[in-house]
């Protein structure tokens, strides 16, 4: 059991990525989480206001499931498997998010300065929460997928247009990380 508390080293993860990936490609299956918000969108009814929807629920229904595992898997890695560990920071990015304001200098997993019911209740945080959101959102549609989609299926399958949507997203999380949230915290 301790094996699942650490972190596993890249190649044990890495292999079982490629894996899943070779079963998916193998399936006919394409890799990626916003495709699964269309599969949402279509079971609450968008369909009906869009022809963009208007898929076959049957071929579709894997992606309920794998949506399902990401969130079981989530909350059994958060509550189980990582009990108070802290995060092993390099002392200078602990001191400048201490500086930042994060009062335990960024050495846990889920900040709460930015993950707890009071920052999300905040008029701050319910801003960050919308607009993170949103861009997001128009970000993978603009894209034409998510980080996972392009960064994992699109990359192992050699698409240009993943390449140039990886560099994007790369881009700006450098962005996010030396600009913007200094200036938001």
């Amino acid at each position: 059991m301790d094996f699942l508390l650490h972190p596993w080293p890249w190649y044990v993860a890495g292999p079982l990525i490629a894996f899943v990936l070779f079963l998916m490609f193998y399936f006919g299956k394409n890799f990626g989480v916003s495709t699964t918000l269309e599969t949402f969108c279509t079971l609450s009814g968008a369909n009906k206001l869009s022809d963009y929807f208007k898929i076959d629920l049957k071929k579709e229904k894997w992606r309920l499931f794998f949506a399902a595992g990401i969130l079981l898997g989530g909350i059994i890695a958060a509550n189980f498997l990582t009990p108070n560990q802290a995060v092993d920071l390099n002392a200078e990015t602990v001191q400048e998010m201490a500086n930042l304001g994060f009062a335990d200098g960024g050495k846990t997993f889920l900040p709460k300065e930015i993950f707890s019911i009071d920052a999300l209740l905040s008029f701050k945080g319910f801003l960050i929460l919308i607009g993170s959101g949103f861009l997001i959102g128009f970000g993978s549609r603009y894209a034409g997928g998510c980080t996972s989609g392009h960064s994992i299926t699109g990359l192992s399958s050699l698409q240009m247009p993943s390449l140039i949507a990886t560099v994007g997203f790369f881009i700006g999380g450098l962005i996010m990380t030396w600009f913007l949230i200094p200036l938001i915290f």
